[in-house]
Formats: C-alpha cells, sequence, structure tokens
C-alpha cells in the first residue's frame, strides 16, 4: 500500500473534503426511498430492538421475522419477561432454532436488570446498555443507535465490506472503526446505521448488485471504478449439523417437553448414533451436559446408579 493509500484509511480523506456532505445525503436518500421492510425498522422501543438484535446474531433475518413476533406476543415486555420462567424461554428459543441458548438465558436476565436495577427504563447509551447481562459493545451500540438515536456508527460485517470497497479502507478494524465514524453525520445514528448496513445487505453483499441496486456510491467507489470487488477475510462459521450447539439445542428442546429424563433415554432422543459405551455415548453426553449446566440452563442429578437431566428453573 503507498502512503497515498495509507491515508485513505485515517479517515474520510479519500472521498475529498467537498464530497463528504454528498456521500452522506445520497446514501440517507437512498436509504429513505426504499429499503427492505422489518418490522423491528417500524419501532423505537429498546426492548423489542433488544430481542431483535439477540435473535438476529448468526441467524437468518428471514426466520428471524416470525421468531420475533412469537417472542413479543408471548412476552410483550421487558417487565413480562423478567417475570417468565427461564426454562419457557429457553426452549423457545430452542424451538425456533435461534442459536445458541444461552442468548435466551441473557436475554432473561438482562430484563430482569431493566427492571430492578432500572426501574424499567431501559438505559440509553452505549457504555450503560453494555452493562446489561450478554450485551456486547456491538448490540449495545445497535440499541442505542435504532431505539435512542444516541449510538456511534456500527461496524459489522456488511459495514466492513462496504468501507473496504468503496474507500479501499485496509483490513483492519481500527482503520474501519476511523472511517466509520467520520461517515457517520453526529446525530443520525438512527438512519445512517440502518443505512450504510442496507448499503452491505443489498447492493455490496457478496456479489455486489452495484447498478440493479442502484448503490448511491458508485461514483466515488474505488471497487466500482477498478473493478477490484475483493472484499475482507471473513472468519468462516462451522457448519450447525451434527455440531454441538445443535445437539445442546436437542437437549434443551427435549428437557423443555420433559420435566426430567435419564441419560440414556435423553441420550437416544437426541441422536441416532448413541451407544451407552461408544464415541458419542454417555461420557460425551456428560460433557454436554456440564457445559449447559456451567451455562446455568441445565441441572444434573446423580440418583443411584441413574443420571437425571432435567432444565434449570
Amino acid at each position: 500500500m503507498t502512503d497515498e493509500e495509507g491515508d485513505r484509511s485515517d479517515g474520510v480523506e479519500g472521498i475529498g473534503d467537498g464530497d463528504i456532505d454528498a456521500v452522506r445525503g445520497a446514501l440517507v436518500s437512498w436509504y429513505e426511498a426504499d429499503h427492505r421492510s422489518f418490522p423491528w425498522r417500524e419501532t423505537d422501543d429498546p426492548y423489542e430492538i433488544l430481542v431483535s438484535e439477540v435473535m438476529s446474531q448468526q441467524t437468518q433475518l428471514d426466520r428471524v421475522i416470525d421468531a420475533w413476533h412469537d417472542f413479543l406476543d408471548r412476552w410483550p415486555t421487558a417487565e413480562v419477561l423478567a417475570a417468565a420462567d427461564r426454562a419457557d424461554v429457553v426452549a423457545f428459543w430452542s424451538d425456533h432454532s435461534l442459536g445458541y441458548n444461552n442468548r435466551a438465558k441473557y436475554l432473561h436476565e438482562a430484563a430482569g436488570q431493566v427492571i430492578e436495577e432500572y426501574d424499567g427504563d431501559f438505559p440509553e447509551s452505549p457504555a450503560e446498555l453494555s452493562e446489561l447481562m450478554g450485551v456486547g459493545p456491538y448490540t449495545a451500540n445497535a440499541v442505542a443507535s435504532f431505539a435512542f438515536n444516541n449510538g456511534d456508527a456500527v461496524v459489522d460485517t456488511n459495514v466492513k465490506r462496504v468501507l473496504y470497497r468503496a474507500f479501499d479502507v485496509e483490513d483492519d478494524d481500527a482503520a474501519f472503526e476511523r472511517v466509520a465514524a467520520g461517515l457517520m453525520p453526529e446525530g443520525k445514528s438512527r438512519v445512517w446505521n440502518n443505512a450504510i448496513m442496507e448499503l452491505g445487505g443489498v447492493a455490496c453483499g457478496k456479489t455486489p448488485r452495484c447498478d440493479e441496486a442502484g448503490c448511491p456510491w458508485r461514483q466515488w467507489c474505488h471497487a466500482y471504478g477498478t473493478g477490484d470487488f475483493t472484499a475482507p477475510d471473513v472468519p468462516t462459521q462451522p457448519t450447525f449439523d451434527g455440531s454441538r450447539r445443535q445437539f445442546r439445542g436437542r437437549v434443551v428442546r427435549f428437557l423443555g417437553e420433559h420435566d426430567e429424563m435419564g441419560l440414556d433415554t435423553l441420550g437416544h432422543r437426541i441422536r441416532v448414533d448413541y451407544t451407552p459405551d461408544g464415541e458419542h455415548g454417555r461420557e460425551w453426553l456428560r460433557e454436554l451436559l456440564e457445559e449447559l449446566a456451567d451455562d446455568g440452563l441445565v441441572e444434573v442429578e446423580e440418583t443411584g446408579d441413574e443420571t437425571i437431566a432435567r432444565l434449570r428453573s
């Protein structure tokens, strides 16, 4: 990378000082004219937005929509969720294939914190929201942005890809953070973060659709001008089928349907190749249950010669 190219990642100088307002305006106008409709984009309720953000982690958005509606029908407010049986929340999570079940546990605990520590009023800044159980920096910033218009520039995989291609930003987290912060108009985190993530999801995906999607940044875009549409390296997600995550989910689902279950009965329920003394047998299942117990999701009781597992209430 040349010195000139290196300078481009230190801010938004690569756009040109006279173009920054045009770049911002073009993206916001493009987004406001037409964007994908998701129900959580139609609300500024921090609880509803938090639920959507937690559900969306490593889950396709189309699958999240029904789960989000079902969840809010059952637990419409943080107060109702906090009062719910955690086992029911975890079972819902597993039934809807929403990924790691400890996210359900943390969401339940976060709702309790809002009620007990904040008198039912959600904190509004990213720093305060990060104090909620299971809420990391990205989720905290998203809730602050979309509920309170009080966030910083979001930098997720989609945003990194956009910045890398459009403004030739080096593949470095600090560089992405600097450029994203420099681009976002002050006090506009709600519309801006929605817009730039929409750009990455619709126009600048793995296979770019610049002209088809009417990308608003074509006249400034380095990739569009050069034809080089490479993207930053993204860690490959492990496959779900056959993973420990899949079997953890099956354990929680079956225990949610029964008050308790013996070790071998549970083993045969969750995998067809379960053999008590085999590779995927009692030792393997006990390790799986220990993980779930460490996450506060299940209880394991040794009763004589029998091992009994149940969801933790």
